[in-house]
């Protein structure tokens, strides 16, 4: 995508997601969204074909910021302890600062059935795990057989523990956060010695 047809993209993926939040998915208009974004109505269709392929695409940038945070977080000579601590943090920061958007994503891939859409929007994230686990592996940080399971169950783990506490009430104590952090890389660490 061009520079401007990227800047176009982005500026309907963020409009979308202000819109949506302020009146819900199902009473947003794409033409809210185009004026908001500040594009043609039939701009809206030159990158989606209706409005319910928002919430992939508004998915798929979260992660992306997500995945951005952890590997800014992560340099290549940490050990797998490191990687797995920055893991942990960016998915409760990133998790704690999209809550409502998140919410919103899960509730559009159970009204979408867009589940495969949506493992292919983390095959990225569970590459580099999967490769970040072999190479620990390679300088015997680690023993486990690795998986792709494996890989999904980590990820699936930090990340229901992140959900777990900021879409409920628990969000509000938030020094728990701090333990609950500790205890998920515990049971990481154990998992996979």
């Amino acid at each position: 995508m061009n520079y401007k047809k990227e800047e176009k993209y982005q500026a309907i993926l963020h409009a979308s997601i202000e819109v949506i939040l302020e009146k819900g998915f199902t009473k947003t208009s794409i033409s809210e969204i185009t004026k908001r974004a500040g594009v043609a109505h039939g701009t809206f269709y030159i990158y989606f074909q209706a409005k319910n392929d928002l919430i992939p695409a508004i998915a798929e940038l979260i992660l992306e910021k997500l995945f951005s945070d952890i590997k800014s977080h992560a340099a290549a000579g940490d050990t797998i302890w490191e990687k797995i601590q920055a893991l942990i943090e960016s998915t409760f920061t990133i998790t704690q600062s999209f809550r409502e958007v998140i919410i919103l994503c899960y509730s559009g891939v159970a009204f979408n059935h867009s589940f495969e859409r949506w493992e292919q929007i983390y095959a990225p994230y569970y590459q580099w795990l999967e490769g970040e686990l072999r190479t620990a592996q390679e300088r015997g940080e680690i023993s486990v057989k690795i998986t792709a399971n494996l890989v999904k169950m980590i990820i699936n783990s930090i990340e229901q523990a992140a959900e777990n506490y900021y879409f409920t009430e628990n969000h509000q104590k938030e020094h728990d956060a701090k333990g609950l952090k500790q205890e998920v890389f515990s049971f990481i660490q154990r998992a996979i010695r």
